[in-house]
């Protein structure tokens, strides 16, 4: 067991910002995505489900192995257990794993679009922001790296891949479905966070970093957080995170509109 995780947590020189590392990655997503879009155009749903499923357990599978190393620590040849409750897994980089086991697996049609209409337009935004600038999720494990540019790398990717191929319709219903989903997600963090609060646990715990009893450090939110009573936090958090899932839905529209504007184009020209 110890010659194992001495082996998952090998380590290399810490990554930056557009390394060889970060665009290699990229290079990944952008063969990835084009991959998929080309040769599952027009998926059934059992193709669809499939496809999750492969994401959504690859994640599950990387985010099991994360918890172990930022677990299980190894001092003169013997393994301490010290869970760090700050890697709980349900940050809101965390939700796609939970919205794939929904839209692999739900029987009723309404929740699985609703958990694809999220994977759509939140977790596309979580994961270009992160793939764009890696720097704060960059570490010295290889192992950690890895995972961390599977996951997010895999969440623009399967996003894209169900706009493109108009599995989720690039219409305002895309965003009322998924907004559901966030909004019963971002329930769940809250009520996490006052439990495990209570529970006196004796460490950093800041799901979704909407606790009401710790400094949320986002950018531009932190300073929200200091200056506005709670509840008007909770409200802004909220419309904040609705406003950009909104523009990747208005991003996809304009690209929509400009392949369609290129086949006319095409068609006129022959």
């Amino acid at each position: 067991m110890i010659k194992i995780l001495e082996l998952l947590q090998t380590t290399m020189k810490e990554p930056t910002n557009y390394s060889w590392f970060h665009l290699l990655f990229w290079a990944i997503v952008i063969g990835t995505t084009i991959f998929l879009c080309a040769t599952y155009q027009n998926p059934e749903l059992k193709t669809v489900k499939k496809i999750v499923k492969i994401f959504t357990y690859t994640l599950i599978g990387f985010e099991i192995y994360k918890q172990l190393v930022f677990s299980y620590h190894i001092v003169e040849g013997n393994l301490i257990w010290n869970y760090q409750w700050y890697i709980f897994p349900f940050q809101f980089c965390s939700t796609p794993m939970y919205a794939g086991i929904i839209a692999v697996h739900a029987k009723r049609e309404s929740i699985r679009q609703k958990a694809l209409a999220f994977l759509a337009t939140y977790s596309v935004f979580a994961g270009l922001a992160v793939m764009l600038y890696p720097n704060d999720v960059f570490v010295s494990e290889i192992g950690i790296n890895i995972q961390t540019m599977t996951h997010h790398g895999g969440m623009l990717v399967i996003g894209v891949y169900l706009l493109y191929s108009r599995v989720v319709p690039i219409k305002l219903e895309t965003i009322k479905k998924a907004s559901v989903m966030f909004g019963i997600f971002l329930f769940i963090a809250l009520i996490l966070n006052i439990i495990v609060y209570k529970a006196n646990i004796n460490e950093v715990f800041n799901m979704f970093y909407i606790s009401p009893y710790y400094q949320c450090t986002l950018p531009i939110l932190n300073q929200i957080y200091q200056k506005i009573p709670y509840f008007w936090f909770l409200v802004t958090y909220s419309l904040g995170f609705v406003g950009v899932a909104c523009s990747i839905l208005g991003l996809s529209y304009l690209v929509k509109k400009m392949r369609l504007g290129h086949r006319q184009q095409r068609y006129c020209s022959k």
